[in-house]
């Protein structure tokens, strides 16, 4: 089963780490800064226009990601806020997902995902994943419910939780979508065949995952990973 959101777990880590903010071409200063961290808690990747790496509270990396994510980055690190997950897509658009998860920051998201993220604020749902291309596709989960930018990708995910159970992560991109179930997994489109074989070998209970092109993340909920970036 796994386990609900641990915010203590990361108040603790966060203790005795400092941000690394680089913005640079590739993703060496990624893979150093999780190197040296040792766990890596989300990431946010595309194919061409950046990347970021979370762990700990709000420690993270960037390597050239839009300005402006990167200055919202650095505000919420400044003011001691949680960052818990950064959405990036290939024309830099973007979301945070920050503190109770009750307060985003965006630029560029569909009206309909703003109104329902909106929506999903008022009733009082935690949100835990919101997850956007460039066509117009999104879904975003709460604790207990989920929505997407179409009836057909509702009834993908539905079909989802009929076998596999509770819903509590999806990464959709251009030509591509995977959902992250209590039991398993469920893909759409362009996956890469690694991912889905890392998927079947690991032990981890998958909280977190990400991925573009053949690039890919896992973590489940305490920071241990596996990636190809």
């Amino acid at each position: 089963m796994k386990k609900q959101f641990a915010k203590g777990l990361l108040l603790i880590c966060a203790l005795l780490m400092t941000a690394t903010v680089i913005n640079a071409q590739g993703r060496e200063p990624l893979r150093r800064a999780i190197q040296r961290w040792g766990n890596c808690k989300n990431v946010a990747i595309t194919r061409t226009n950046g990347d970021v790496a979370l762990n700990g509270r709000n420690n993270y990396v960037v390597s050239a990601v839009p300005q402006e994510l990167s200055s919202k980055l650095r505000e919420l690190k400044r003011g001691g806020h949680l960052i818990d997950d950064v959405t990036l897509t290939e024309n830099g658009n973007w979301v945070i997902l920050w503190d109770t998860n009750d307060a985003t920051w965006s630029s560029g998201l569909p009206q309909r995902l703003i109104d329902k993220i909106n929506e999903y604020h008022r009733n009082g749902y935690v949100v835990r994943s919101i997850t956007f291309n460039d066509n117009g596709e999104w879904v975003i989960v709460s604790d207990e419910y989920y929505s997407a930018s179409s009836s057909a990708l509702e009834r993908w995910l539905q079909g989802g939780t009929e076998n596999y159970g509770k819903l509590w992560t999806v990464a959709v991109t251009d030509n591509g979508a995977v959902a992250v179930y209590d039991r398993g997994f469920r893909y759409r489109g362009n996956v890469p065949e690694e991912l889905k074989q890392a998927l079947r070998e690991t032990s981890y209970d998958v909280y977190r995952l990400k991925y573009a092109g053949s690039s890919w993340f896992f973590a489940d909920n305490e920071g241990n990973f596996r990636y190809n970036m």
